[in-house]
């Protein structure tokens, strides 16, 4: 349901662990090239969706959003107000990945506040440690939302350590969309034993590069990020609620 890695090393991995879909996100790109990219990597055994996790809000009060059937662009760093509001106008699937994890997350609280906001709660996340998934879960079950597994992977190999199974037949990104705001029967599963908990461990020691080379070189060495608002692509549109 959420990975950040797309080439044929992931396509094979996928195939190999029998998943038959992949949402893919990845950071700080823009709309159009995710659609082209799993485009190219879509065949008829493995349906690749094109998706955006948003990052709302200031540095100090980051929140991200998963949306899922976006037909227009929508740019991180923007309010979290102005991220909803942008998602509703286009009747996306509306995410909450590692809810209540470190200070890049929706708390309890925010998915309280805007319920009917959001579709599904991210109960299992590779790259969480186990307690962050039991805080996951608890988010879950007291704001009433359905679940979500997946693998979050940043490494290749954490491709298909979690998944999501759905009853019915998931044949494209419209049933994707579909299945999830309808609150379609689901089942969050994970890999078990040694094997599993060290490439989830992998993933969340991946955290230490996300929050200091990999976030210095897009503050200081790449320049305006593809998907700031304030870049020409955006044409001015996301202009007032831009957050920073």
């Amino acid at each position: 349901m959420h990975v950040k890695v797309l080439d044929e090393r992931v396509v094979s991995r996928a195939k190999a662990r029998g998943l038959d879909a992949l949402v893919y996100a990845p950071h700080f790109t823009r709309l159009p090239d995710i659609r082209a990219r799993a485009a190219r990597f879509s065949d008829d055994d493995l349906l690749v969706v094109p998706a955006r996790e948003v990052f709302t809000g200031p540095w100090y009060d980051r929140r991200h959003l998963l949306a899922i059937g976006l037909s227009d662009p929508v740019p991180d760093f923007i309010t979290f107000r102005g991220a909803l509001s942008a998602f509703d106008r286009q009747d996306a699937a509306v995410l909450v990945p590692h809810p209540e994890m470190l200070n890049v997350s929706c708390s309890r609280a925010d998915v309280a506040a805007d319920s009917d906001a959001f579709d599904a709660v991210e109960t299992y996340n590779a790259k969480c440690l186990p307690h962050q998934n039991r805080r996951a879960r608890a988010v879950a079950r007291e704001t009433g939302h359905p679940g979500f597994g997946s693998s979050y992977a940043h490494l290749r190999r954490t491709v298909g350590e979690a998944w999501t199974t759905f009853e019915e037949s998931i044949d494209s990104e419209a049933d994707l969309v579909a299945a999830l705001r309808s609150d379609a029967p689901r089942q969050v599963v994970h890999r078990r034993g040694a094997g599993h908990r060290l490439r989830c461990l992998a993933e969340f020691a991946h955290l230490g590069y996300e929050n200091s080379w990999g976030k210095l070189d897009r503050l200081f060495l790449s320049g305006t990020e593809p998907t700031h608002p304030s870049h020409i692509a955006y044409d001015g549109r996301f202009d007032d609620v831009t957050a920073y």
